[in-house]
């Protein structure tokens, strides 16, 4: 795992240092989108200031995307090794309504959309609210 992890850090050259490779052993270890404190969670004998450090280098390094799914917590998931964080690798997120989980959709890309001539968009939120798997029996 640890190879792995060193080898995605390279990749969006970003230095392999054992704080870095642990930080994102753990986001890996999300199965959905995590918020910052969630990741503070579970790295609890972890600075929070270096915690928060990674996060930013990750998120400008295009090794994270960062997704605004309306909850007021900005969330976060580990980019595909394919994606450059362009408009045209942007997917779809669902936030369940019940337990308040963001999940990426990878597989459900952003529609194609006419933006007129004089805008230039340089980012593109798709959120679909819901109920998840376990929360299903919740939906009336």
């Amino acid at each position: 795992m640890s190879e792995n992890v060193e080898i995605l850090l390279q990749a969006r050259d970003i230095k392999s240092t054992a704080m870095r490779m642990l930080i994102l052993k753990h986001m890996l270890g999300f199965s959905r989108a995590f918020k910052l404190s969630d990741l503070e969670a579970v790295m609890e004998t972890v600075d929070k200031s270096t915690i928060f450090r990674t996060i930013t280098l990750f998120h400008e390094k295009q090794l994270i995307h960062s997704i605004d799914d309306g909850s007021g917590a900005i969330k976060y998931s580990v980019c595909s090794s394919n994606c450059n964080c362009s408009i045209s690798d942007t997917h779809a997120h669902f936030y369940c309504l019940h337990c308040y989980k963001t999940f990426c959709l990878d597989k459900v890309a952003v529609p194609d959309l006419k933006i007129p001539d004089n805008l230039v968009p340089i980012s593109i939120n798709l959120v679909i609210k819901g109920f998840c798997e376990e929360c299903k029996k919740f939906a009336t």
